[in-house]
């Protein structure tokens, strides 16, 4: 008797033995080639998204694409070109930084400006106001899909959520460097130069002994500035070592008067410090020496590795350089606008010009 044949599923015709029946997909590229799905999305798109990719990875890349026939869904460009003119901002502070006094407000006034000059509108996305996006849900990420494309601001991102819209071709821009993440568009400023001027214009007032004050954490932008740092430490032939780097995770307990005053006797004549969300290394160093009853800039100095908090803005004007942040909202729009369009474009890192300030002076003279 005839072995009945199986029945086609509806609308699919059986394939020959051997021959498949799909269009290849980019993660099939992916596993080929030995790279990640949104590599092979800026290879095959021909798009730049802030991450070099070498010749060698893009030739891989376009091989494997050819030994497996992949060519572009049609379908999913037409999609993709489908823009309703919105783009989204998304911060993973714990509450959306609307208040003027907040340090990423001048980044949104950038931001606004750059979006109406292009005409596009703005999406605040505010998933992460109860405590960033990770208090927010797995999903909280997934909203910003209503826009054509997405702003990212945050000293913490949320990785594998990043990583997942990258993977899926979605334009996303972070404010601020983030080598972690693949074929993530970042726009940033220049910590190392700012940094690195700030050490030689203390090294030119005199000081051989200069301590660098830091959050303890792996933030790209701490890392930008410490190196900075440490190279114009290098460069002015002052001592680099690790005793010229202080992290703490708790400035206002660890930055005592006492360690002030450790500090003072073993020869350090100046401190700089550097700015974060919550300006924690700043205020704790203010407060020490306060406390201790110090001078400054007449016993010590001190330089501040970007702006002060606003509530401190009555105070003397800190030594150090200044963030541009409403340029670096407009860069960021106009990198993002350039993905939406499926453009090829880059950004170069913004230059945080020297603050003079009334900080810093040349070392008292010891007995």
């Amino acid at each position: 008797m005839e072995e009945p044949r199986k029945r086609a599923r509806p609308g699919r015709t059986p394939a020959p033995p051997g021959r498949r029946t799909s269009r290849p997909r980019q993660a099939e590229v992916a596993r080929l080639a030995g790279v990640s799905q949104a590599t092979v999305s800026l290879v095959l798109g021909g798009k730049k998204q802030g991450a070099a990719i070498s010749a060698e990875t893009r030739q891989k890349v376009l091989d494997a694409a050819n030994s497996l026939g992949y060519v572009p869904d049609p379908a999913a460009r037409r999609l993709a070109a489908a823009r309703n003119d919105l783009l989204g901002v998304f911060s993973f502070t714990a509450t959306f930084p609307t208040d003027v006094q907040h340090s990423y407000y001048p980044f949104l006034i950038g931001v606004e400006r750059e979006a109406a000059a292009r005409g596009y509108d703005l999406v605040l996305f505010t998933g992460s106001s109860s405590g960033g996006a990770a208090a927010a849900g797995p999903d909280a990420l997934s909203r910003v899909r209503l826009a054509d494309g997405c702003l990212f601001l945050g000293r913490h991102a949320p990785t594998e959520e990043l990583r997942r819209l990258v993977g899926d071709g979605f334009p996303a821009v972070h404010v601020g460097r983030r080598d972690e993440l693949e074929g993530l568009a970042w726009v940033g400023a220049d910590y190392v130069s700012a940094s690195h001027e700030v050490v030689t214009r203390l090294a030119a007032l005199g000081h051989r002994r200069v301590v660098l004050v830091r959050e303890d954490d792996d933030a790209p932008a701490s890392t930008d500035r410490e190196y900075g740092f440490l190279k114009g430490l290098e460069d002015a032939g002052l001592p680099a070592g690790p005793d010229a780097v202080f992290r703490t995770a708790d400035p206002a307990r660890t930055l005592t008067p006492e360690r002030l005053r450790q500090w003072l006797d073993e020869g350090v004549t100046a401190f700089v410090a550097e700015e974060t969300d919550t300006g924690s290394p700043w205020r704790a160093l203010r407060a020490a020496i306060r406390e201790a009853g110090l001078d400054c800039p007449g016993e010590l100095s001190l330089a501040l590795l970007g702006s002060p908090p606003a509530d401190l803005a009555a105070e003397a004007v800190p030594t150090g350089f200044d963030i541009p942040r409403p340029q670096l909202g407009a860069a960021a729009v106009r990198l993002l606008a350039a993905l939406v369009a499926g453009e090829e474009a880059d950004e170069p890192l913004v230059t945080c010009p020297f603050r003079t300030g009334a900080t810093a002076g040349a070392p008292p003279r010891r007995p």
